[in-house]
């Protein structure tokens, strides 16, 4: 049993619409002892219905199909043929479509520019347990994740105008245009103590501890011109 299972050919579909790079891929599978062509169509409606036969051991597939996306393939491949290795072949190596690719189902991204002899080894690769990935798509990848493991930098502070009462902001106003405690009790027509109690609570509320202070952090928020 051991022994037939290790002479049965990789099954390889090809799902395609460049005449060209269907033959280079056909004819290089054609000398391959360990591989056999089951398929080779140039649709996405074709490649949908594959999925009502057998499933083969490796799907290649084109994004820039005539009549869709070759994405929509590979998340109803996913979904219908469990065992089945998917790996896009495409010219197509931004970031979005790559990304895009692997949250649909893909197992493998190589590019076009990959001479065929090189995809037949790349499949034998997923065949063994590999995620075949062209090196410049790896580098994209890699470029990706390093950059959401880098620290952000925080996020500039909203402003919160509802933190202080309307008086307390008068207060703050009066302050930031350098009126005294005086001064500012005759403008709002309160008692002195009452604006002591006021500048207590916006030191309070903004965690500062001078005139200075308060002023620089309104300023930060926003709620002050410069």
């Amino acid at each position: 049993m051991a022994a037939v299972a290790a002479a049965t050919p990789i099954r390889v579909a090809l799902v395609e619409d460049d005449v060209h790079f269907q033959h280079a891929v056909a004819h290089s599978v054609s000398l391959a002892p360990d591989m056999v062509l089951t398929h080779v169509v140039g649709t996405l409606a074709q490649g949908l219905s594959l999925l009502e036969g057998t499933a083969p051991d490796v799907l290649l597939v084109d994004l820039g199909l005539p009549d869709g996306s070759g994405i929509d393939l590979i998340q109803a491949a996913h979904s219908g043929w469990s065992e089945c290795g998917i790996v896009v072949c495409t010219a197509l190596g931004d970031e979005v479509h790559v990304i895009r690719s692997i949250e649909a189902g893909a197992a493998g991204y190589l590019l076009k520019d990959s001479a065929p002899e090189h995809i037949l080894d790349e499949i034998r690769s997923l065949r063994a347990g590999g995620s075949p990935i062209s090196p410049l798509i790896a580098r994209k990848i890699l470029s990706r994740f390093r950059d959401m493991m880098l620290p952000q930098p925080p996020a500039p502070q909203e402003a919160q105008p509802d933190l202080l009462s309307k008086r307390e902001h008068e207060v703050l106003h009066h302050i930031s245009r350098g009126f005294t405690a005086e001064e500012i009790a005759q403008a709002l027509k309160v008692s002195h103590h009452t604006v002591l109690s006021y500048v207590r609570r916006i030191y309070g509320k903004l965690e500062v501890n001078s005139k200075v202070e308060a002023i620089n952090e309104a300023r930060h928020r926003g709620w002050l011109k410069r």
